[in-house]
């Protein structure tokens, strides 16, 4: 190696930032606490306070029924915004800190190309597996078109788009309009995409400076982690009541009975996603020669938490230990390839988007045809990537993907009613494709050191962390 290519490794090789997972008590504790099965109980308890008080039962009259399911869902809105508020910079500071733990920048350089192009094919998959199950399925044919004109209003009738044709001209520059101008109004704007790679690029630009100048940074950082980890804790406190008056607020406005004739929708994203998972399980068998039982044993922790949370950021933490102690993946590529991952690899998502797009095509009467399929490949595999990943962001994403075949928006109002069921259960797919990608990383790539060199050398580094205080370390401090 030269002299300068070791200048250039100096640094990403001196400093050692504390891993995410040692964030993972409170989160663990929720895990033992059952947390899924009070967002089930929750769920349950809310259908039932809303039929009651709703139309189906009618306890209440309308306005007073109204009136009450609104208090009864704030906890669920404050839920909804203390996890977004606090994605950008859980993600924003992972990210940079994930790449300080990266071996060397030729590591980085192949786990980065490699991870990206897996998020994009994987997340086109997942749209054309959950196309292929809306057409097959057909859920749309199962709701009454007039009664969903009594519950969102008038739709108008409009004409699908023929599928666009890629303008090569403006490609250079949309791909300059990915790195942000200004990187705060992209926080502001909750562009994760221009967020992420801002977020690359001061990472990378953190490990090739000198120590001293990297190290203050990589502190701010940490402490950024553990106030965004204090707050998500807050927050899941309330995830059970935030179930529970979402899904009455839902059914009181709507009705068991609108529900029940979605139950055919629902069940089609739903075997959709287990499709996926499926794939996923298929992947790590033949690279990894890990059998579905042992996968699935080792990550159903980290799953279920994400389907109470809805929020795949907010488990980053234990997906990191989950990948390192049970699947056996370097912390070097663990703690790089999950908090990108938690970000822009959004397969469960892509997946619902295509289904809910058919769903509505077949609810309005519009054939989008084959070439409208395929711009809703390109819409959505284009938005999922670098959506923020919190509670809710696929119904609007969801509008996008509609406008580009000329799906009526008003019908977002029909499958936005069920979205809080099926965007807990997207968000475990997206973080089992988290946790495959890991570990395929680490069997594709893998580093300089194998995992129990590496697994060493971290609890030794931890030891000597409980000894100084200091969240960063340097060589010499370890050594």
């Amino acid at each position: 190696m030269s002299t300068t290519q070791h200048g250039r490794l100096r640094a990403i090789d001196t400093l050692y930032p504390r891993s995410l997972k040692y964030l993972t008590r409170h989160l663990q504790a929720m895990v033992h606490g059952r947390l899924w099965l009070q967002v089930m109980i929750g769920m349950s308890l809310g259908i039932m306070i809303g039929v009651l008080i709703g139309p189906s039962v009618g306890l209440l009259d309308v306005s007073t029924a109204a009136t009450l399911s609104d208090w009864l869902a704030f906890p669920g809105k404050l839920f909804l915004a203390l996890i977004q508020m606090m994605v950008i910079p859980l993600v924003f500071a992972s990210i940079i800190r994930g790449l300080a733990a990266t071996e060397d920048l030729e590591q980085l350089r192949r786990i980065g190309l490699r991870v990206v192009l897996f998020f994009v094919v994987t997340t086109a998959l997942a749209i054309i597996i959950g196309l292929l199950v809306a057409s097959t399925i057909q859920p749309g044919l199962y709701v009454d078109s007039q009664a969903l004109q009594g519950t969102v209003g008038q739709v108008p009738v409009v004409e699908a788009n023929a599928a666009k044709g890629l303008n090569l001209n403006a490609i250079p520059q949309q791909l300059i309009t990915l790195l942000p101008s200004n990187p705060l109004n992209s926080m502001v704007e909750s562009n994760m995409l221009q967020v992420v790679i801002f977020a690359m690029v001061v990472g990378v630009a953190l490990v090739m400076m000198a120590p001293g100048q990297a190290r203050p940074l990589l502190d701010l950082m940490g402490s950024l982690q553990e106030v965004c980890m204090t707050v998500v804790r807050w927050a899941m406190v309330l995830a059970p009541f935030a179930v529970f008056g979402l899904m009455a607020q839902l059914t009181a406005k709507l009705g068991l009975n609108a529900l029940m004739g979605m139950a055919v929708y629902i069940a089609t994203v739903l075997l959709g996603l287990l499709l996926v998972f499926a794939v996923y399980l298929a992947i790590i068998f033949v690279v990894a020669k890990l059998t579905p039982k042992h996968f699935i044993v080792a990550v159903k922790d980290v799953l279920l938490l994400a389907f109470s949370t809805s929020s795949s950021a907010a488990v980053m933490p234990l997906s990191i230990k989950t990948a390192e102690e049970k699947l056996n993946v370097r912390p070097s590529v663990s703690q790089f390839v999950i908090p990108l991952g938690a970000t822009i690899n959004m397969n469960g998502t892509a997946l619902y988007h295509g289904v809910a797009t058919l769903f509505l095509a077949q609810v309005f009467g519009i054939d989008i045809g084959l070439g409208g399929m395929l711009l809703v490949v390109l819409t959505s595999v284009g938005a999922s990537i670098g959506a923020p990943a919190a509670p809710g962001v696929g119904i609007v994403i969801l509008a996008m993907v509609l406008s580009s075949v000329g799906i009526p928006a008003e019908g977002i109002a029909l499958v936005m009613g069920v979205d809080r069921i099926l965007d807990m259960s997207r968000t475990a797919i997206n973080v089992s494709g988290d946790l495959v990608t890991a570990k395929l990383m680490d069997v594709w790539v893998g580093s300089k050191l194998s995992h129990g060199e590496e697994a060493a050398a971290e609890q030794n580094r931890e030891q000597v962390r409980s000894q100084t205080g200091e969240d960063v370390l340097a060589s010499e401090e370890v050594n």
